[in-house]
């Protein structure tokens, strides 16, 4: 098995390194970043202990950005689809999407009172870009920025989040091996009750003589404990509830890629599949919960770019979806559990403390359910 399967850059182990079985065969770091041109950057802030005061902290959040089409083209735009599974949240540039079907920019994920900060700092950092890049058909941007929330473990009244760190998280952008777990904008999120946050996987599909990738990535914040199912045993019946839960007000961002060519009306489709993935893990899309995916293609770059005249673009044969829904489904299950593993304890606001997936009684569990890879 290979090490970025294993193990995250910083050697939190991820999912299949706690030998979590998993379908489909990943791309090289089994990361959104396997979809080439796609980068992702995080700006992580923890600062401070004890009793909560506004504005001061405790401070448990952060920034994620992810490019499509990587740092040195940030304009790039790309074809997209969007969907809502549960309307709980949001996610700036979702009418622009369903309208047009692309977006253009890099992706923020953030905490619920920083999504608007984050938007206008990346359409006025995308201003500054457009200096020197070719024109487009309009002279404005609507960035794509969304949440979960994160209020249980920081200072989220607080607006701790300043547009340096957005401007970090673009500065930060990488391809290959990234990190996961409390990183970037899930640095302050809970899963299942347990420590939740970034998370990351790919699938390649063999089609049609051509292998093409498909790349998940998460920022978890969902779920209650006893819906939690890892491989499809139900973990979370078997793991007490040992701390005080606060309600849910939790929610996941999931953004799928992939270099396959794809039209918007295909792209959304992947979106809604995406939503299979948390079913996948026990999610349920509950009251509190804004469950809401963007998938995107790097494909089509010319014809995207294109605003005039006739625009020649290719798309996959409708007959070709289904398998693409199988590594949607896939690498999204994959990357919640990655987000879950990759983890540790977290002790933020007033002493409250969210625990880390407890790995060891997992596997014990899976085990008895003969569900466990055996790891050396």
């Amino acid at each position: 098995m290979r090490q970025e399967y294993r193990q995250t850059p910083s050697g939190k182990i991820r999912a299949r390194g706690a030998g979590v079985p998993f379908v489909g065969t990943p791309g090289p770091y089994n990361a959104i970043t396997d979809v080439a041109g796609v980068q992702v950057g995080y700006q992580t802030l923890i600062r401070g202990d004890g009793p909560l005061v506004v504005g001061q902290g405790p401070v448990r959040t952060g920034v994620t950005a992810i490019f499509p089409r990587g740092r040195g083209n940030p304009e790039g735009g790309a074809y997209a689809g969007y969907f809502s599974m549960s309307g709980n949240g949001e996610m700036s540039g979702a009418a622009f999407i369903e309208e047009r079907g692309r977006f253009d920019g890099p992706i923020t994920i953030t905490n619920t009172h920083s999504c608007g900060l984050a938007r206008d700092v990346t359409a006025r950092w995308l201003f500054e870009q457009h200096q020197d890049s070719a024109k487009t058909d309009q002279p404005f941007y609507l960035p794509v920025s969304a949440e979960t929330h994160d209020g249980p473990l920081n200072d989220i009244n607080g607006h701790h989040v300043k547009p340096d760190d957005v401007i970090a998280s673009f500065d930060d952008a990488r391809s290959g091996w990234i990190e996961e777990g409390s990183v970037g904008g899930g640095t302050g999120m809970r899963c299942f009750e347990f420590k939740g946050g970034s998370g990351t996987a790919s699938r390649v599909v063999d089609y049609d003589g051509c292998d093409y990738t498909v790349g998940a990535f998460v920022q978890s914040n969902f779920g209650k404990r006893h819906l939690l199912k890892i491989a499809g045993v139900p973990v979370g019946l078997e793991l007490p509830i040992v701390d005080f839960s606060p309600p849910e007000y939790g929610s996941i961002i999931g953004v799928v890629a992939t270099d396959a060519p794809m039209a918007p009306h295909q792209l959304r489709r992947i979106a809604r599949r995406a939503a299979y993935g948390i079913s996948a893990t026990g999610g349920i899309a509950s009251n509190e919960s804004g469950d809401l995916f963007l998938a995107f293609s790097t494909a089509n770059e010319a014809a995207v770019l294109q605003h005039e005249g006739l625009v020649t673009t290719e798309f996959l044969g409708e007959a070709a979806m289904s398998r693409f829904y199988e590594a949607t489904i896939q690498a999204v299950e994959e990357a919640i559990m990655n987000s879950m593993f990759a983890n540790q304890t977290m002790t933020g606001i007033n002493g409250f403390t969210v625990r880390a997936l407890p790995i060891d009684k997992v596997q014990d569990i899976l085990r008895r359910y003969n569900r466990l890879v055996e790891v050396d």
